[in-house]
Parts: C-alpha cells; sequence; structure tokens
C-alpha cells in the first residue's frame, strides 16, 4: 500500500467508522509507525482532519508480534497471494496467549528504556 492509498481510507471510512462505532467527539487514532502511516502526506491530512493522533513507540507488543508473524509465514515460502493468505492464518492460529502476555509484561521495560534513549531504537 502507498501512503496516497491510506489517505484515501481515510477519506473514504474514517468518519463514518467513527460513528458506527459511536466513539463521540474525544476519540483518539491509533496506527503504527510505518513510513506510509507517518509520511508528510498523512499526516498532514489527520492534522487538516482534525484527527488526534496516539504516540506509540515502535517498540511495542504488537510491532513485535507483527515481525515475528512475517517471520514465521516466510519461513513456510508462500507462492501466491492465497497461500500467503492461508498461512497468516494458520500462523496467527498457533500463537499461544502466553506468548501475548509475555510481550505485554515485557514491554513496561521497553517504554522505559525507549524513553531514556528518547524514543530511539532499543534491543527490544
Amino acid at each position: 500500500m502507498r501512503k496516497e492509498n491510506y489517505v484515501d481510507i481515510f477519506k473514504q471510512h474514517l468518519k463514518t467508522s467513527v460513528r458506527k462505532l459511536h466513539l463521540g467527539r474525544k476519540w483518539v487514532f491509533q496506527m503504527d509507525n510505518d513510513p506510509k502511516h507517518t509520511s508528510k502526506v498523512v499526516a498532514k491530512w489527520l492534522k487538516d482532519n482534525n484527527v488526534k493522533v496516539l504516540e506509540w513507540p515502535s517498540q511495542n507488543p504488537i510491532e513485535h508480534l507483527r515481525v515475528e508473524l512475517k517471520k514465521w509465514v516466510r519461513a513456510r515460502i508462500p507462492t501466491n497471494l492465497t497461500q500467503l493468505h492461508q498461512l497468516c492464518q494458520e500462523e496467527w492460529a498457533k500463537i499461544h496467549p502466553t506468548y501475548c502476555g509475555k510481550l505485554v509484561e515485557g514491554y513496561p521495560k521497553c517504554l522505559t528504556q525507549v524513553k531514556q534513549i528518547k524514543g530511539n531504537a532499543t534491543k527490544y
């Protein structure tokens, strides 16, 4: 996906989703730090449309899980999009809740380190 596609998704769906979810006026949007999400084009659209965005360090449990999932799927060498989708679902289903729990338990230590090094990359 390109950053322009991301903005198009906002234009088409963000306000509708906020209404359908009954979020009212005081909601905060959360996204990861993917370069297309943090691009100037996206940041400008969000600012121009008064969308408050949650500051989110790139080192977080969701990112760690995404990286691991990508590694597990890549190791199975999908050969087409259908197989890629299937392998993603299979690998996702194998993730045990205790694995996610460990990622979350380690997050305070990670945040402390991120804060100490002012948002730069950590070993986490």
